[in-house]
């Protein structure tokens, strides 16, 4: 086996007025947030399935079952630490990280700082090593209509020495 390992995440939700908008561990002011059983993060739970797809351990419903009440509303951040936790059990460490969020509005630039600082400390990487990019549907399907969001994440994971 390879000391290093590439991980694909994707996630999506739908977009509802009077829920909060979270993204990469932050409250994005907005007049509709993500609907979902937890907060909807979607970056966060794209790099939740970036991180466990790299190791061949399933994915975030295997892990975080929306079945499972305990999860209820919670902070995805939590659950990208429990994944953490599942990543170094099985000995890796995260080189880098590049997510990309798909959403027409609110603008996404003014927190992509807030993002990066909220993300790097769990992953125990440096703001440097991790990228967040945005971009919007221009107008065309659920994202361009504002109908959802979505977002992609890429993770390499190395083999601890």
């Amino acid at each position: 086996m390879s000391n290093m390992r590439i991980g694909f995440g994707y996630d999506v939700h739908q977009l509802q007025e009077g829920r909060d908008l979270w993204l990469g561990g932050v409250q994005i002011p907005a007049e509709k947030g993500a609907l979902g059983h937890s907060d909807a993060d979607v970056i966060l739970h794209a790099l939740c399935d970036a991180i466990l797809g790299a190791m061949n351990a399933g994915d975030i419903g295997k892990h975080f079952p929306d079945t499972d009440k305990s999860f209820k509303n919670i902070d995805s951040k939590i659950l990208l630490q429990r994944v953490i936790e599942v990543m170094k059990s099985k000995d890796y460490h995260i080189v880098n990280v590049d997510c990309s969020l798909s959403l027409e509005r609110p603008k996404i630039a003014p927190h992509l700082d807030a993002m990066r600082a909220a993300i790097a400390p769990i992953l125990e990487v440096s703001e440097e090593d991790v990228s967040i990019k945005a971009t919007t549907g221009e107008k065309m399907g659920f994202v361009g209509r504002q109908e959802g969001l979505c977002a992609y994440a890429v993770v390499l994971l190395e083999k601890n020495n």
